[in-house]
C-alpha cells in the first residue's frame, strides 16, 4: 500500500516531505521489522521503542513515526506525532483498509462478567444463523477457528489485522481498561457497547477508581451514530455511565434490579438453574432461564439478551437459546466429586467472590470451600477485601501460591501470613503448593458441599507444582480420577496457629 494512504488523516508535529514508498507491514516491534515497514516507535512502561529505530531501519524499514523529535536526521522518512499508540491504531486501520465497517461491532467492557456475557451473545447470534467473531481472554475465534489468546484485548495492529481476516457477520470483542487507556480500539465503531459493573480492580495501572471508570467509559465514544448503550445502573458507577451518556444525547438503555430502568430484573431464583422475569418497560413480561447458578450470571444473560433484540434479533429465539447456553471454559465451570460441586472461575476481586460464593449459598450448599492465590505485584490493594470476604462467605478457606515470576515464593508466602492476620479468621489456612491446596480441600469435602478455585480460570500454569498438572481445570479433573491415590508430595500447609515457627 502507498505510505501515502498509510498515512490519511494523520496529524503531523513536524511538516515532513511524504515520498511515495510502498509499504508492505507496519511494527512497533524492532525485531519483527521487514524490508518496506513502516516502523512505529512507541513510548512504552519498560521499553521505548526511540531506542530501537536504528536496528528498524537496519532491518529494512522504510519509515518511521513517533513521538520525539530527533537529534539528527533520519535516512528514511521521518513522521512526529502527538501519541504514537493512537497513531498505530489509524494507520493499523488504513492499512487494512478500515476492516470494522464490514461487521456489526459490538463490544463489552467492565470489572466482572465479560468474558461470560460475550459467550452468551455468541451463542444467541450463531443460534440466529450469524457467524460471529469472538475476541477476548479465553481464546479468539476468527472464521470458526479456536486460537490461543494472548491478551483480553490485542494490540491495535493484531486487531485490524483480525477483523480483516475475518468474513464472520458479526466481531463480540471483551474490551479491557488496559486496551482503551492503550488506545488498542482507537478508530473502531460499535454498534453496541455494553457495561457489566465496575469494582476494585487494576489500580496498580490505573492508580483510582475515578480513572479506572472514566478509562472504561472512554469506550462509549466509539458508538456509531445509531449505535447503542447497555448499562447495568446496580452500581454507582452504572448509574453515573448512563447519566453522562444521556447527558451527552447517546442512546442509551438501562438494566436494574434495584432501580427503574428500561429493562427490570424481577423474581430471581438461583440454584443448579438460574431464572428471573425481565420486564421491558415499553413491552411484555419475558422469562430469561439460564443453565448456570448465580444472580451474577442473570445479569450477563439479560446483558447479551438485550444487546440481541436491540439489533434487531428474534425475541423468542433469544429466550430459547438462553436455555441452550453450556457456559464458558473456567468460568463457573462444575465437576462433579462423589455429589460435592467443585467450581473452577477466574474470579480476582472482592466483588466476583461474592458472586461465587453466594451462589453457593443459593444452592444450599453445606460447607463452602475457597482456594485462592495472588500474583506477583498486581493490584495489592484489593488482597485485604479479597480475604475479607471468603472469610466471611466460606467455610474453610485456602491461601495459597499463584503464578509468580516477579516476586519470590517466600515474599509472597508472608505476603499471605501478613493478610491472614490483618483480614482472615480461624476458617484461613495457608498451603504453598496451589495443587496441593485444591488436592485438599476437593477430599475434605462431602455430598452437597460446594469448593471453588478461583483466580485463574482456564489459564496455564506458568510455574510447576507438585501434581502433574498444567491448570486449575486440570488438577481438578485429576483429584477427581485420582480420588483413591496419595500424593506422593508432601503437603506444604501450616494454620494460622503454625504460622510463628514458619517465620
Amino acid at each position: 500500500m502507498n505510505i501515502r494512504d498509510v498515512l490519511q488523516d494523520i496529524e503531523f508535529l513536524n511538516q515532513p516531505q511524504i515520498p511515495h514508498l510502498e509499504i508492505h507491514s507496519i511494527s512497533f516491534n524492532s525485531k519483527k521489522v521487514q524490508n518496506d515497514s513502516l516502523f512505529v516507535a512507541i513510548s512504552g512502561g519498560q521499553f521505548d521503542g526511540h531506542h530501537y529505530i536504528e536496528d528498524a531501519i537496519n532491518r529494512g524499514a522504510v519509515a518511521i513515526v513517533g513521538e520525539k523529535e530527533m537529534k539528527s536526521p533520519l535516512p528514511v522518512p521521518y513522521f512526529r506525532v502527538r501519541n504514537s499508540r493512537e497513531s498505530l491504531a489509524k494507520l493499523s486501520s488504513n492499512f487494512y483498509h478500515n476492516p470494522s465497517k464490514k461487521h456489526m461491532m459490538i463490544g463489552v467492557t467492565g470489572t466482572n462478567g465479560k468474558t461470560t456475557t460475550t459467550f452468551i451473545l455468541k451463542h444467541l447470534f450463531e443460534e440466529q444463523g450469524l457467524s460471529c467473531t469472538m475476541i477476548g481472554s479465553v481464546m479468539n475465534i476468527i472464521n470458526g477457528e479456536n486460537r490461543p489468546s494472548i491478551a483480553t484485548t490485542p494490540d491495535s495492529l493484531e486487531l485490524n489485522r483480525i477483523l480483516s481476516e475475518s468474513n464472520d457477520d458479526v466481531v463480540i470483542m471483551e474490551v479491557s481498561s488496559h486496551a482503551l487507556a492503550q488506545a488498542r480500539v482507537e478508530g473502531l465503531a460499535f454498534d453496541a457497547c455494553l457495561f457489566t459493573n465496575l469494582s476494585h480492580d487494576h489500580l496498580d495501572y490505573h492508580g483510582s477508581l475515578e480513572e479506572y471508570f472514566l478509562t472504561k467509559a472512554r469506550l462509549f465514544q466509539q458508538l456509531k451514530e445509531n449505535g447503542k448503550a447497555i448499562i447495568n445502573i446496580d452500581t454507582e458507577w452504572g448509574e453515573r455511565l448512563f447519566s453522562m451518556l444521556q447527558q451527552k444525547k447517546v442512546n442509551s438503555l438501562s438494566l436494574s434490579r434495584l432501580h427503574d430502568a428500561d429493562y427490570k430484573i424481577l423474581h430471581v431464583l438461583s440454584n443448579q438453574c438460574s431464572s428471573a422475569l425481565l420486564v421491558h418497560q415499553h413491552h411484555e413480561e419475558l422469562y430469561i432461564h439460564l443453565n448456570m447458578p448465580g444472580e451474577h450470571n442473570i445479569y450477563n444473560a439479560a446483558m447479551a439478551y438485550i444487546a440481541g433484540i436491540e439489533l434487531g434479533l428474534d425475541n423468542q429465539k433469544l429466550l430459547s437459546s438462553l436455555k441452550t447456553f453450556k457456559g464458558v471454559p473456567g468460568r463457573f465451570e462444575m465437576f462433579d466429586y462423589h455429589g460435592a460441586t467443585i467450581v473452577v472461575d477466574y474470579a480476582h476481586t472482592a466483588d466476583s467472590f461474592s458472586y461465587c460464593l453466594n451462589a453457593a449459598k443459593t444452592c444450599e450448599a453445606k460447607s463452602i470451600r475457597h482456594v485462592f492465590g495472588f500474583r506477583d505485584e498486581r493490584d495489592q490493594s484489593k488482597r485485604a477485601e479479597m480475604v475479607q470476604v471468603s472469610s466471611s462467605l466460606s467455610d474453610e478457606y485456602t491461601l495459597t501460591l499463584d503464578d509468580l515470576t516477579a516476586v519470590s515464593p517466600s515474599d509472597m508466602l508472608l505476603e499471605l501470613i501478613k493478610l491472614q492476620k490483618e483480614a482472615g479468621n480461624k476458617k484461613g489456612r495457608i498451603t504453598k503448593d496451589r495443587t496441593i491446596a485444591i488436592k485438599e480441600a476437593i477430599e475434605k469435602s462431602a455430598k452437597g458441599d460446594w469448593v471453588f478455585v478461583t483466580g485463574k480460570g482456564n489459564e496455564q500454569y506458568k510455574n510447576t507444582y507438585a501434581l502433574p498438572c498444567s491448570s486449575d481445570i486440570e488438577t481438578v479433573q485429576y483429584v477427581i480420577k485420582k480420588k483413591s491415590t496419595h500424593c506422593e508430595e508432601t503437603p506444604q500447609s501450616f494454620h494460622e496457629d503454625d504460622q510463628q515457627s514458619f517465620l
